[in-house]
């Protein structure tokens, strides 16, 4: 299995023998593998590898940071961008075209990022199924479409438009899970239950309840679920937006499982990240271990952590982790 690491200043494998720079970026927000081929979505536009990372082409996007990749079942490849957009594939990522309805809704509504200047909103969370396509926008909501992008319809989960993260349940199509913060369009709601964390939606979308009564720290960000039984959603929060391992007291971060869509969970933490001192950024599933994940930190390290909280350190020394992907199998 390979490792790689998408951290503040480009890309990393991660291995026995320590970690090595496969590619200068900046923010390199996601790395997927899709069809043979490695993605990686940083603030400089979006990069391939044919030769498991040796090398990399940037394919497009130079003008956008790329968040997130996804491939919607059909051989159609979508990638969303800050400032928001919605960019499509046919040919596997070689060339994109901009799906330009997205950008015009976030123009439309005024969404931003509240801080003093407002920065632009972010496409950076999206879930595809076919013709059918869901976009969390940091800070706008969630745009819903049947028709590849032609149309919207817009849903805030509980009036929450600071979208972070989604995934779809793997045999529950209907079933989606988002992750949110604190942001909207005018500052930032009361730090209190209900304004920020997960939220769970079992009609497609299109309302959605509360899947973190009783849980703090609240502010969710790093979400990511297993595709085998029992299908554990694992989810890193931390106090704000700005928790940092350079705050006094550390960051207080915490990462939690539920293996029944939310309305439980449990800490994944050992004694030493109870809470964490650092924070957590870069978050993906295990394939290797059933429940194991594999958690960066914003201090350059990355942990994998077993079903039953057990921490080991696999690498440290990197730049801030902003995103994981563990490969199964890669060729070089």
């Amino acid at each position: 299995m390979s490792i790689y690491a998408g951290t503040s200043k480009g890309v990393f494998s991660v291995s026995g023998d320590g970690v090595e720079h496969l590619l200068e970026s900046r923010r390199a927000r996601e790395i997927v593998q899709i069809s043979g081929r490695l993605f990686a979505g940083t603030g400089d536009g979006l990069y391939i590898s044919d030769d498991a990372g040796r090398t990399w082409t940037l394919a497009g996007l130079r003008d956008s940071e790329v968040w997130q990749i996804r491939d919607n079942g059909n051989g159609i490849i979508y990638a969303g961008t800050a400032p928001t957009g919605l960019f499509r594939s046919e040919d596997n990522g070689n060339t994109w075209n901009e799906i330009e309805s997205l950008a015009r809704l976030a123009d439309e509504n005024g969404w931003c990022i509240p801080l003093d200047p407002p920065i632009p909103a972010s496409a950076r969370a999206l879930v595809t199924k076919g013709e059918r396509l869901w976009v969390g926008a940091e800070v706008g909501g969630i745009a819903i479409s049947s028709d590849a992008g032609a149309t919207w319809s817009m849903v805030l989960p509980g009036e929450n438009p600071d979208l972070h993260m989604m995934f779809a349940h793997p045999l529950e199509p209907e079933t989606l899970y988002a992750s949110t913060g604190y942001g909207r369009l005018d500052g930032v709601a009361e730090m209190i239950e209900g304004n920020a964390g997960v939220f769970r939606s079992e009609d497609g979308g299109n309302s959605w309840t509360y899947a973190w009564r009783g849980i703090t720290p609240r502010y969710s960000r790093p979400m990511c679920i297993d595709h085998r039984p029992p299908y554990g959603l694992t989810v890193a929060s931390a106090p704000t937006a700005f928790s940092s391992y350079r705050q006094e007291q550390g960051a207080k971060a915490m990462l939690f499982r539920s293996e029944d869509g939310g309305d439980s969970w449990r800490s994944l933490c050992d004694k030493r990240h109870s809470p964490s001192p650092v924070n957590f950024h870069g978050l993906t599933v295990d394939p290797a271990v059933s429940g194991g994940v594999y958690v960066g930190t914003d201090t350059g390290e990355i942990w994998k952590v077993s079903d039953d909280a057990k921490w080991q350190l696999c690498a440290d020394g990197m730049p801030t982790v902003l995103s994981i992907a563990a490969v199964e199998q890669a060729t070089r």
